[in-house]
Order: structure tokens, then C-alpha cells, then sequence
């Protein structure tokens, strides 16, 4: 807002006392505009303002045009030649188009012209236009003294009633017509020169609701995350602490019984720290677990290779939270045996091309249960009641192929729009070549399932893109948006049914 402004109110003031309002007064100025510079003399007390609301009406496209060229009726009535022949109801059409028939209408109503056979005649020789008069009168004064003719003209459309804002003006307590900038904040150079004890500080709004703080919101990989959590918590698990990303090559393969020359354990496929680059020792029961892969035990002939401790000391970002899964059951063999649930849902790494459906690092969703005598059937009645905490009942299970489970399934699900089974997850039985090493009895028998998180959470979101999910390309707004996620019956079809679900093997 210009100081001008604000001087030309002052004087204005100044000379006349009162300004009764400011819209007649400043005719050029709007009314935002006005506002603005009443409010900033209202904080210094220079003036005080009352808010006047004047309903006026004013003239709508239509009546401007027949405020310029005269009422339908009468352009209509116009156009028709006295005499007896008068002009065919087609050449009105062509010469006003639609008006025609809005002109006709109302010159019947008044009796000016009536039809003759396919002709319109006049029934009078001249004519008032009193619709014209009327909209004059409204245009110069902004109302009518007729409430009638404002009903008949806003029935037709011709006039719409506005709220025109304006203000009166009056002197403050602290009026002058001099202009003295105001200081916002008290500044070191202020206070070392001494010009705070003259500056004029501009007073604070307290009572100004100010902006809202953005809050944090959650992510809808946490949102699905949680979801999980409570279904496992709810079937009696523990959640294992997933704090170490980087472990020894011992805990990530070796321990799982995964062999020194696995695929899995290349560098296309892993990556492997660089400082530091090995662990400083291996847990102590590290020659079982060299001895199991060298020769073979507890029923099986092991993979028949030269097993290299300095292989098994390279430190790796973890490729599975399974790694976490196998130390626990070795912490669980070291204490007096009891049964366990344990759960985990965190991020692990893969050397993989990054594209739609995949990323180097991703969410892993694992539930291991330990127990004596637990056989397959245990696990496969476990996943009917987990999937249907989900919404999902209709199970299959295959066999396939892990290094550390054996028996090894996946699990699939029926899908509704699909017509067919869907992969789910994977699950299995953890071998004994694994589990006897950590120290676990012969007869306690450990079972595991898992699934990956991104994927669920892209179905349920509908996300095509999984960079669009985690990474630079996310849109904070979508996060900001999104509702909770509900793995309940009808949410958790939409889950796992909606499209195909691959597990993160």
C-alpha cells in the first residue's frame, strides 16, 4: 500500500474531520486497497474506522443490453410495420435470434402485438418502454422504489444484488497528518547507538491467530508398518531389535547355512563395507558352523568345500532381516528353552538395478516361531490365522527353494479380478544345519515366514512407481494426505488381492 494514500486520508481528515465514506471519496482506489492503509494508521491510533455494507443492485450482460438498445419487447414491437401485414414470425428470428421469442413473449403479455396467422401485427400505434426506464433508474441509483419491478427485473435476469463494502473514518487518539516509519524489531544497532529510546515500534497483533505449524505426518510405508506390528503383537510375538545394518558375512550367510560360493554372496548382488572392511572376530561357536558347511551333520553331508574365515569376517549392509532372526535363536539356545515368537520390519540392501518395481534398499517383513516338535503343519495352520487378521482366507502353498529352510513354500492367494493364485509371501522350515550350530535342541524346530512392506503399501496407495514411495521423487503432499491404513477384512483384500503381491525372497 502506498504512504500516498495514507497521507491523502490524513489530510483529508485533517480538513474536514470525518470522512463518511470512503467509496464515494475514493472512486479510483479499491476497496482492498483502502482497507489495507486504514489498518496500518489503525495500529498507530491515527485513525479509528466503522465498517458500512450498502446492498445495491446492479445490471446484469443482458440488461446492459437492453438498457443501451431498448427491451426486448420494445426492439421487437420496432421491428413490426403498422398495417395489417405486419412481418413474419420467421423474419424476427432471423433479424433478433433468440431474443425474438423473449420480445414476442413479453409484447403479448402487454398487448402491443399479437399474432396473424404466421405474421405478428401491432394492436397499438406507439408504446413506453417502461423496462428500459426501470433498468435507468436501477443503473443511476443502484435499487428501485418498486419492489415489484426489482422482482420482475431479477426474474428475468436483468439485475443481481451486490454488497458493496465502504468505510467512515474518523480521528485517532494519536492523529497527525505526519507519516513516521515504524521499527518491527529491536536490533543490536538500536541498542549500541541508543535510537530505540526515539523509534516508534509498531504494537503486536496478540490477538492474531498467526500461521499454523506444519506437524509431522507419517509416512504410508509406517502406516502399513503399524498395521503389521498389531496383528503380530495381537498373535503373541516379540519384536527383535533391527538396529544392526551392517553385520559380518557370518550372520548374514554363514550362520543361515548359505554356502561360501552362493550367487546371493557376489558382488552384483551384495554390498560389502570398504572401511572397515572385515569384523574383528566371529562368535565363538563359529567351527561348528565351519564344520557343518566342510562336512556335513546332524544328518547332512554339507556342501564339501574349503570354508574361509576371512570370507565369513567381511562386513555387508544386511541383504535380510534374517541375519537378525538367527541371533536371536542363538541368544534363545544360551537361556533355559522356552517357546518364541519373533517379528521384525525394517529396512535391508540389495545390489540390485534400481527401476518401478524395485529399489537398492526396501522394507522386510519376518516372523520366526520356535517350539519342540513343531512340524509344517503348525506353520501352514499359523499363516490360515496371520492372513486372516488381513482379510485374507483363501491360502495355497508350493514348494520351492531356500538355502537355511527345508521344507521350503510360498505362499499364494486367491485373486478375485485376476481369476488366479498370487504370490504373497515365502515361508519354510529352518534347517537343522542352521538351527543345531546356535545351540537349539534336537527337538526344537523353528519356522519362518516373510513378505516385503513396499510392495503392499504401493497396492493399497495406489502407487504405480515405487520411487515414488521412497526416495527424492516423493511428494510430501501425498504423505500429508493419505489416510491411515486398516488391515482389516475388506482393506486387506484390497491389499494382497488388488494386484499381484511379490515377497522379497
Amino acid at each position: 500500500m502506498s504512504d500516498e494514500l495514507k497521507l491523502t486520508i490524513l489530510r483529508k481528515l485533517d480538513s474536514e474531520g470525518l470522512i463518511e465514506n470512503t467509496t464515494a471519496t475514493f472512486k479510483d482506489v479499491s476497496v482492498e486497497t483502502i482497507l489495507g492503509a486504514l489498518k496500518s494508521l489503525e495500529s498507530q491510533e491515527k485513525i479509528a474506522y466503522d465498517t458500512l455494507t450498502t446492498e445495491v443492485w446492479t445490471i446484469e450482460a443482458e440488461g446492459k443490453d437492453q438498457l443501451e438498445n431498448g427491451s426486448y419487447e420494445a426492439q421487437v414491437f420496432e421491428a413490426v410495420p403498422p398495417g395489417n401485414e405486419g412481418i413474419s414470425i420467421e423474419a424476427l428470428k432471423a433479424k433478433f435470434g433468440a431474443k425474438a421469442n423473449l420480445g414476442q413473449g413479453k409484447g403479448f403479455k402487454n398487448k402491443w402485438i399479437k399474432k396473424s396467422g404466421s405474421n405478428i401485427v401491432r394492436l397499438v400505434d406507439s408504446i413506453t418502454d417502461q423496462t428500459k426506464a426501470d433498468l435507468e433508474t436501477v443503473h443511476q441509483t443502484g435499487t428501485h422504489p418498486s419492489k415489484d419491478v426489482i422482482k420482475d427485473l431479477k426474474r428475468r435476469s436483468l439485475i443481481k444484488q451486490n454488497k458493496i463494502l465502504s468505510y467512515a473514518v474518523r480521528k485517532g487518539a494519536n492523529f497527525s497528518t505526519e507519516l513516521k516509519r515504524q521499527a518491527t524489531d529491536l536490533t543490536l544497532e538500536m541498542l549500541q547507538s541508543g535510537a530505540w529510546k526515539s523509534a516508534e515500534f509498531k504494537k503486536f497483533n496478540f490477538d492474531s491467530l498467526g500461521i499454523n505449524p506444519s506437524g509431522g505426518h507419517l509416512h504410508p510405508l509406517m502406516k502399513v508398518r503399524e498395521e503389521f506390528r498389531e496383528v503380530f503383537f495381537e498373535t503373541g510375538f516379540e519384536e527383535m531389535p533391527t538396529n544392526n545394518f551392517v553385520d559380518s558375512s557370518f550372520w548374514n550367510f554363514d550362520a543361515l547355512f548359505v554356502p561360501q560360493q552362493h550367487p546371493a554372496r557376489d558382488l552384483q548382488d551384495t554390498f560389502f563395507l570398504k572401511e572397515p572392511a572385515v569384523a574383528n572376530s566371529l562368535p565363538d561357536f563359529w567351527p561348528v558352523v565351519r564344520d557343518v558347511h566342510e562336512k556335513g551333520g546332524y544328518g547332512s553331508i554339507g556342501y564339501r568345500y574349503p570354508w574361509s574365515e576371512a570370507e565369513s569376517k567381511k562386513l555387508v549392509l544386511r541383504t535380510h532381516t534374517t541375519s537378525i532372526s538367527t541371533y536371536m535363536l542363538h541368544k534363545l539356545a544360551q537361556q533355559p528353552y522356552r517357546p518364541a515368537k519373533y517379528f521384525s520390519i525394517d529396512r535391508v540392501y540389495r545390489n540390485e538395478a534400481v527401476d518401478a518395481k524395485h529399489l537398492a534398499e526396501f522394507h522386510q517383513v519376518e516372523g520366526v516361531i520356535a517350539d519342540k516338535n513343531m512340524s509344517l503343519g503348525s506353520l501352514i495352520d499359523f499363516l490360515d490365522i496371520f492372513f486372516k487378521k488381513m482379510g485374507i482366507s483363501d491360502l495355497r502353498f508350493k514348494p520351492t527353494y531356500n538355502p537355511y529352510t527345508e521344507p521350503s513354500m510360498e505362499i499364494f492367494s486367491w485373486h478375485e479380478g485376476l481369476r488366479e493364485w498370487v504370490e504373497i509371501g515365502n515361508s519354510g522350515m529352518f534347517r537343522p544345519e542352521m538351527l543345531r550350530p546356535l545351540g537349539l535342541a534336537e527337538d526344537v524346530r523353528v519356522a519362518g515366514f516373510g513378505l516385503s512392506l513396499e510392495r503392499p503399501t504401493m497396492i493399497k496407495y495406489g502407487i504405480d512407481n515405487i520411487r515414488a514411495l521412497v526416495g527424492h521423487k516423493v511428494d510430501l503432499g501425498m504423505i500429508e494426505a493419505n489416510p491411515a491404513c486398516r488391515l482389516d477384512k475388506k482393506m486387506g483384500k484390497e491389499v494382497f488381492q488388488g494386484r499381484v503381491v511379490e515377497a522379497e525372497s
